[in-house]
C-alpha cells in the first residue's frame, strides 16, 4: 500500500491538495479547535464560521489584490452553476439599466401619466430593446466555455447568445488555438457605433483542451471609463484561479470552483464588482421580468449576487469545512509568498509547465503536444503519445501507474494524455513524471 508522499497525482480535478491541509482538516473534522464538534457540524451562522468566512476574505484579498470596489462570494454549484448564474446576474443588470433610463425619459416625456401608465410605456420600451438589442458575447475556446454559451442559449435563447470566436474554425474543426483578436466579432459597444452586449464571457484556462489565455485580451480592454458603455467582462478562472497574477480591476465578474486550485468540492468563489450589485445597481421588478420572458428570469435566488452579497454568503447553509480548508490554502500561500504575494506561486507554476514541456518537445518523434505553442496551458498538459496510437498509449499509462504516477489519463471527450499541474502538485512530482517522460523516450521505462 503506497503512502501519501510516494504517489504523484496528476488528476484534473478534485486535484490534491497540500498534505499538511489534508492532515489538519482530518483534525478538524473531528474536533475544531477541541471545541467538542468537527468543521461540518458547527452552525454556519456561529461566530467561529463568520470568523473563518472573514479570514478567507482577507487572505485572498491580500494575495491577489482584489480592489475595494469589489465583493467576493462564496456559493455552490461549482462552475457549471455559475455558467448560469452569470446569465441570471448579468442580462436582470442590462435590464435595470435600461429600465431606468426608460423610467426617467417617460417620466420627463409625459408629466401627466400616471404609474399604471409609466410601467407600460417602460415595458414597452425595454421590451423592444431586449428583442433588438440583447447580446450575450461568449468566446469559445475550449470544451468548457463551449458548454457555458449553451447553458445561455438554454436560458435566454439562441438569438441573444453572440458566439463572438469559436475557434474550432481556425483549427480544423478542434481545440487548440485562439485566432487574433481582429478576428474576434464582438457585439460592437457605443462608442464603435453599436448598443454592446450584457458581458463579454471566456474561460480563462480550459482544462479539458489545454489552452490558456496568456493575458488579458486588449479587445476587452476598457477604453472611455464609462461602465455602461464598457464590455461586462466574466473569467470562468476555475482551473487557473491563484496561478498567477491578475489585474482584478478588469473584470466584471470571476469566478471558479474550489476544486483545483483552491480546496475541495462544494465551494465556488466569485469576485463581483459592486457597481454591479444593490444600491447601485437594483435588480429589475420581478413582475418586469416575468412580462419580458426571458429565460426563466428572474432566476434562482440561491444565484442571485445580491442575495449573497447582503447575506454575507450565507442566505443558504455554506459547507464551512468547505471553506476552512479553502482558507487554509489561500493563508498557506499569503504565508509563504509574503511580499511577492501570487507571483511567488506563478514563479513556481511556470517552472514546472515548463520542465514538462521541455521534456515532451525533446522529443517530438514520441510526443505531439496537443494545443499551440501559443496558446498553451500552464496548468492543464494535454498530448498524445506515439500520434495517438490506442494501445501505445495505454502502455504509457501502464508504465506510469507501475511508478505511481496517477491521474494522467486524458478527458474522456478527446482521449490522450493530459498532466494536471496544479499549485499543490509538489515540483518533486513533476520531475518525477518528467524523469518517466525521459525514460519512457528513450526505451528506458519498465
Amino acid at each position: 500500500m503506497p503512502s501519501r508522499d510516494e504517489v504523484s497525482y496528476f488528476g484534473a480535478g478534485p486535484a490534491p491538495l497540500p498534505t499538511p491541509i489534508v492532515e489538519a482538516g482530518a483534525k478538524a473534522f473531528v474536533n475544531f479547535n477541541d471545541c467538542g464538534l468537527g468543521l461540518g457540524e458547527i452552525s454556519h451562522r456561529s461566530p467561529t464560521a463568520n470568523k473563518i468566512l472573514e479570514n478567507i476574505k482577507a487572505d485572498l484579498t491580500s494575495l491577489i489584490g482584489i480592489p475595494e470596489n469589489y465583493e467576493i462570494l462564496f456559493l455552490q454549484a461549482g462552475g457549471s452553476g455559475e455558467f448560469s448564474a452569470v446569465v441570471y446576474n448579468l442580462v436582470s443588470v442590462w435590464i435595470e439599466r435600461r429600465r431606468k433610463r426608460a423610467e426617467a425619459e417617460s417620466l420627463k416625456a409625459n408629466p401627466g401619466a400616471d404609474k399604471t401608465q409609466i410601467d407600460e410605456l417602460v415595458f414597452q420600451r425595454v421590451q423592444k430593446e431586449v428583442e433588438k438589442e440583447l447580446k450575450l458575447d461568449y468566446l469559445v475556446t475550449g470544451s468548457w466555455s463551449l458548454k457555458a454559451s449553451q447553458e445561455a442559449a438554454r436560458l435566454v435563447g439562441a438569438k441573444y447568445v453572440n458566439v463572438a470566436l469559436d475557434a474550432r474554425k481556425f483549427n480544423d474543426g478542434k481545440f487548440g488555438k485562439i485566432p487574433p483578436e481582429e478576428s474576434w466579432s464582438l457585439t460592437p459597444t457605443k462608442r464603435e457605433g453599436g448598443k454592446g452586449s450584457a458581458f463579454v464571457y471566456f474561460c480563462d484556462n480550459e482544462t479539458v483542451d489545454g489552452v490558456e489565455f496568456q493575458g488579458f485580451p486588449k479587445s476587452l480592454e476598457a477604453q472611455t471609463g464609462d461602465e455602461e458603455d464598457e464590455r461586462l467582462v466574466v473569467a470562468d478562472m476555475s482551473s487557473n484561479f491563484l496561478s498567477r497574477k491578475i489585474d482584478v480591476s478588469k473584470y466584471a465578474v470571476i469566478f471558479g470552483g474550489a476544486q483545483k486550485n483552491v480546496g475541495v468540492t462544494g465551494i465556488t468563489i466569485a469576485i463581483v464588482r459592486k457597481s454591479l450589485l444593490p444600491p447601485q445597481t437594483a435588480t429589475p421588478p420581478a413582475s418586469l421580468l416575468h412580462r419580458l420572458n426571458i429565460g426563466g428570469l428572474p432566476g434562482p435566488i440561491v444565484f442571485d449576487y445580491a442575495t449573497a452579497a447582503k447575506n454575507n454568503s450565507l442566505y443558504n447553509t455554506l459547507p464551512i469545512f468547505n471553506l476552512w480548508i479553502a482558507g487554509q490554502v489561500i493563508a498557506n500561500l499569503v504565508g509563504a509568498f509574503g511580499a511577492q504575494k501570487v507571483g511567488g506561486q506563478e514563479e513556481i507554476a511556470n517552472k514546472k509547465a515548463a520542465l514538462i514541456y521541455g521534456a515532451l518537445d525533446k522529443y517530438p518523434q514520441i510526443y505531439h503536444v496537443v494545443p499551440d505553442k501559443s496558446v498553451r496551458s500552464r496548468m492543464n498538459i494535454c498530448f498524445r503519445v506515439h500520434g495517438g496510437d490506442a494501445e501505445k498509449e495505454k502502455d504509457f499509462l501502464t508504465g506510469a501507474e507501475k511508478r505511481l504516477l496517477q491521474g494522467l489519463k486524458g478527458h474522456r471527450s478527446v482521449g490522450g494524455i493530459r498532466a494536471s499541474n496544479y499549485n499543490a502538485v509538489p515540483l518533486r512530482n513533476v520531475e518525477k513524471l518528467v524523469k518517466y517522460l525521459e525514460d519512457y523516450a528513450t526505451g528506458q521505462a519498465e
